[in-house]
């Protein structure tokens, strides 16, 4: 069987990012670039700044500033960033 490999992107609560904590996982950043990326583990992050285009075989999805993301396991992709990204992010399984 294969796995749901979809990216969900979310407008989060104030709520929402206090509860998780958002604001104390590590900080990435990266300049305006296009590379291949996989996930080996399940990713979810906080957009600070930035945009990027994530294309994989199905969808392609644009990211910016307050999104919330969930990238799955096992997902290969192209990152494709048009404007400089800082984002919070936290690796793992999460519930």
């Amino acid at each position: 069987t294969v796995r749901c490999m979809k990216i969900i992107v979310e407008k989060p609560s104030e709520e929402f990012l206090k509860e998780k904590n958002v604001f104390s996982w590590p900080i990435w950043q990266a300049e305006p670039s296009t590379f291949p990326w996989h996930y080996d583990e399940t990713e979810i992050c906080y957009i600070l700044e930035g945009k990027a285009k994530i294309k994989t075989d199905s969808e392609t999805i644009e990211i910016k500033e307050n999104d919330f993301v969930r990238f799955p396991a096992g997902l290969s992709c192209t990152r494709d960033i048009s404007e400089p990204v800082k984002k919070h992010f936290k690796l793992g399984s999460h519930g």
